[in-house]
C-alpha cells in the first residue's frame, strides 16, 4: 500500500520534486498540503495589505473584500455541502459532510459581518466585477459537481486548508466593528491528509484531486487580484 502511494506522489506533479516529483518520496497527502500551503493566497500582496490595515482606505478596502467574500462563499449550499451531497457513500463523503456542517459556522459568520461592515464601496467597473464574480461562483460550482473522482474533495480541501488566511481578514474586519467571534472550528491538516490518503490509490484520483485543489486556489488569487484593481481603482476614483 505505501510503496504504491509512493510511485502515485512521483506521477502526481513530475515537474515539481518538492510537490511529489521523480525524486520525491512524499506521500500524496504530503503534497497535497505542500501545494495548499504554496499556492493559497496566503502571500497575496493584497491579503497582507488587508491584514495589515494601515492605508488610509482600510475600512473600505476590508468591507469590499468582506462583501466579495461573501459573494463567493456565502451562499447555501456551497462548494462543501454540493460536493458531499454528490459523493458517493465513503470515508470522502463522511469527511466532506462534517467539513460542511463546520465550514456553516464561517458562512454565517461571513454574512453576519456583511450586514455589520456597511454597502459595498462604490468603485468604478461595477458590471465587470460583477461578471466576474459570476464566473468564478459558476467555476466553483462545476468543481463541486465533477464526475471526476477526487476533484471535488480537493477543491473542498484546498478551501478548508486557504481558509486560514481567508479568515485574518474577517477577523480583522471584525475586531473594527466590534463583533465578538469565535475561531474557526474546520477540520485539521491531519484530517485533510487521511481522506486524501483514502483517495491515493490511483493515479488517476490523484490527479483529480490535484486538478479540483489548483482550481479552487486559482480562484481564490483571482479574488484577491479582482480586489486590489478595485482598491486601486477606488483610489484613482
Amino acid at each position: 500500500m505505501a510503496s504504491s502511494r509512493s510511485a502515485d506522489s512521483k506521477l502526481a506533479n513530475p515537474a515539481n520534486p518538492d510537490l511529489g516529483g521523480p525524486e520525491s518520496t512524499v506521500s500524496i497527502a504530503q503534497a497535497h498540503l505542500a501545494r495548499v500551503e504554496a499556492g493559497g493566497c496566503a502571500s497575496h500582496k493584497h491579503l497582507l495589505a488587508l491584514i495589515e490595515g494601515s492605508g488610509a482606505h482600510a475600512g473600505r478596502d476590508l468591507a469590499d473584500a468582506v462583501h466579495l467574500l461573501c459573494s463567493l462563499h456565502g451562499r447555501h449550499p456551497g462548494l462543501i455541502e454540493l460536493a458531499s451531497n454528490r459523493s458517493p457513500e465513503g470515508v470522502a463523503r463522511n469527511w466532506l459532510a462534517r467539513a460542511a456542517e463546520d465550514f456553516e459556522a464561517e458562512r454565517l459568520f461571513l454574512v453576519r459581518l456583511v450586514a455589520t461592515v456597511g454597502p459595498m464601496p462604490s468603485t468604478p467597473g461595477a458590471a465587470e466585477t460583477e461578471s466576474s464574480l459570476q464566473a468564478q461562483r459558476h467555476a466553483l460550482e462545476t468543481l463541486a459537481s465533477s464526475e471526476r473522482n477526487g476533484c471535488a474533495l480537493g477543491a473542498a480541501t484546498a478551501l478548508v486548508g486557504d481558509w486560514g488566511s481567508v479568515r485574518q481578514i474577517l477577523d480583522r474586519a471584525a475586531a473594527r466593528a466590534g463583533i465578538d467571534h469565535q475561531a474557526p472550528a474546520l477540520p485539521d491538516p491531519a484530517s485533510i491528509a487521511q481522506v486524501v490518503d483514502s483517495l491515493a490509490e490511483s493515479v488517476a484520483g490523484s490527479r483529480a484531486l490535484s486538478f479540483g485543489a489548483e482550481q479552487l486556489l486559482l480562484q481564490h488569487r483571482a479574488l484577491f487580484d479582482l480586489l486590489e484593481a478595485r482598491a486601486s481603482a477606488r483610489a484613482d476614483w
